[in-house]
């Protein structure tokens, strides 16, 4: 029962992080594939840039909030004892899967986003006083800098750092995971760090 129940979490989770809100909403309400504008990446950041705030918040919304739900099946279908090691286990493999949805959306030709406001999503569900205080630390950096990407790589290089050092996190599976979410988003950050390097990075925020 318990394995049937985590089968049916991961593949939801997957489905959900597919959902590509950013492409559907260039579509529906713009008539343009988002992926073909601005940085060409679906995700919140480039639909502000190329749609404007109305379009964009939305989108920032709903890609936290699959990253949140996605993670939070587990808890939802009782699929394995509350608050212990399996529970973790199965609510961060389900989180990986909605990343994983939006980076390859089923829904999209599997060509989507960073994964950078659903991975905020999946670890608000996981942690939710640190994943607070990590973006405050983004937002931080995004208003000294400018830099959207400055910010998204700083607060989540933060999290392992703080969960291990402040928070004294117990669980192993929440403390590796943080570590490889870091990693990962800080990869397919590379283009940008090379930018932010040469000063060809455009701010989100224009500095006076």
């Amino acid at each position: 029962m318990i394995i049937s129940l985590s089968v049916i979490a991961v593949v939801l989770s997957y489905l959900a992080g597919s959902i590509p809100s950013a492409v559907w909403a260039g579509k529906i309400f713009h008539r343009i594939d988002i992926r073909e504008h601005g940085s060409g990446n679906a995700g919140a950041t480039n639909t502000v840039r190329v749609l404007g705030w109305k379009t964009g918040i939305p989108v920032l919304i709903f890609d936290l909030f699959k990253g949140w739900l996605a993670a939070m099946l587990p808890r939802f279908l009782d699929a394995a004892p509350a608050d212990s090691e399996t529970m973790m286990a199965l609510q961060i493999v389900c989180g990986l899967a909605a990343i994983i949805g939006h980076v390859f959306p089923v829904f999209a030709e599997f060509r989507g986003g960073k994964g950078v406001a659903t991975t905020f999503g999946v670890l608000l569900a996981l942690h939710p006083l640190l994943t607070l205080a990590c973006a405050g630390i983004f937002l931080v950096v995004l208003l000294a800098s400018g830099y959207v990407s400055l910010g998204s790589m700083t607060a989540v290089a933060m999290f392992p750092i703080l969960l291990v050092t402040l928070f004294k996190s117990p669980s192993v599976w929440l403390t590796v995971f943080s570590i490889v979410v870091a990693a990962g988003v800080i990869a397919t950050h590379v283009k940008n760090i090379k930018r932010l390097i040469k000063g060809e990075e455009k701010r989100f925020i224009r500095r006076k």
